[in-house]
């Protein structure tokens, strides 16, 4: 059960659009409509990406009036990504000095 609920939790992280919603709410809470003008989404895409990071328990959201606010429930989601960050940097460097040991 517990590699399960892991699983679950790190397949909505797992998609582009959602990754690049968290980078975005890393400097804080915005409104869907902000949302879908900078990051360049459909608004029903981007309602079902937010949906899922919901349920995921990775945002939180807020309505006032007719808007409704997104936000990081947890800042330590940032722990987890970092890692990954440096893993993919280094696989990176790797393949470069590959390509420059080839030219």
């Amino acid at each position: 059960m517990v590699f399960k609920i892991k699983s679950d939790f790190l397949k909505a992280l797992a998609h582009p659009a959602r990754l690049a919603i968290i980078e975005y709410l890393k400097k804080g809470e915005a409104a869907v409509g902000q949302m879908v003008q900078d990051l360049a989404m459909e608004q029903s895409g981007l309602s079902k990406h937010l949906s899922t990071l919901r349920q995921a328990g990775i945002l939180k959201s807020r309505q006032e009036k007719s808007n409704v606010y997104y936000s990081i429930k947890d800042q330590d989601i940032f722990l987890l990504l970092r890692p990954i960050a440096e893993i993919l940097k280094k696989k990176l460097q790797e393949s470069s000095r590959l390509l420059s040991s080839l030219g």
